[in-house]
């Protein structure tokens, strides 16, 4: 299959070096000029995109995701497909989505998750928002770049479920890091800790798959002096799409809000910036609880 894969960064590089491995004739464009191993390098958007039969994008946002399909669609055949697999606003997915019919392109949005590690090792899972004709087409391509695939709904379902789950990761991880904070000042092992709460009730993804504390649990960022699986600013990013979801749903969602002002704060105005998200963990014992 000919395939134009546009953003070839951190997560784009890995997914589309994978489609090439498979086998599919890969053309990739970035801006940043980046390249990935097995993809011929497009000069442009133009050049990746002519005669593709499917086109997939991972961009940095909503906005970026109008001017790519602006440029790209045009020169897409009709039942031709596009996988925007960036993570960005439902109405940008939406409207990408209404462009692709206009068309006659067929469209799927499918963030992701799994980070940088799954992108690599193609463990990947997909939360696909569009027709069954689309997620049908996308399928094979998401079982060689992932190992799951969700079709969650109509367009802008996929980024519907991303937004959802990361706000519960963000809550999470930070109550994660609050309790280990906690746990130290009073006298608790951070093991004894950890082999009490993986076990139990408080059981979560942020203890058990990614324990925010360096060696406790499997070995994660916190192993590695929090050097970023998925960085801080990426979760604030997240976070804040979390919140204009909710408020174009009006859905009250008071403990997102809180996390995205913590994680704000946290690569802002502290040393968060560049670190991973679990590094809630070193900030939280530095502090008291009046500062």
């Amino acid at each position: 299959m000919k395939i134009g894969f546009i953003g070839l960064g951190n997560m784009g590089a890995p997914m589309a070096a994978n489609l090439a491995a498979a086998g599919h004739d890969v053309s990739g464009y970035d801006v940043a000029s980046t390249t990935a191993q097995g993809v011929t390098v497009a000069s442009d958007i133009a050049t990746a995109v002519d005669g593709a039969e499917v086109v997939i994008t991972m961009l940095p946002n909503g906005a970026i995701l109008r001017d790519v399909a602006d440029s790209a669609l045009p020169r897409m055949t009709a039942g031709s497909l596009l996988i925007d697999c960036s993570t960005v606003d439902v109405e940008s997915a939406r409207d990408t989505a209404s462009q692709a019919d206009a068309a006659g392109v067929l469209f799927v949005d499918a963030p992701v998750s799994g980070g940088i590690g799954g992108a690599a090792a193609g463990t990947l899972t997909f939360m696909a928002g569009g027709s069954d004709s689309a997620f049908e087409k996308a399928a094979p391509l998401f079982d060689i770049m992932g190992q799951k695939a969700v079709h969650c709904g109509d367009a802008g379902a996929g980024q519907a479920a991303k937004i959802c789950n990361n706000m519960i990761l963000g809550v999470t991880m930070i109550a994660t890091c609050e309790a280990f904070a906690m746990a130290d000042k009073l006298g608790l092992d951070r093991q004894k800790m950890f082999d009490v709460v993986s076990t139990s009730s408080g059981y979560s993804w942020s203890m058990n798959a990614y324990c925010p504390a360096p060696g406790v649990g499997p070995q994660s960022p916190a192993d590695n002096d929090y050097t970023p699986g998925f960085a801080s600013e990426l979760m604030v990013k997240d976070l804040g799409l979390s919140q204009q979801a909710a408020e174009g749903a009006d859905a009250d969602t008071p403990m997102g809000a809180l996390a995205l002002a913590l994680y704000k704060q946290f690569v802002e105005n502290e040393d968060g910036l560049g670190k991973d998200f679990s590094a809630m963990l070193p900030r939280f014992e530095a502090r008291s609880r009046d500062t």
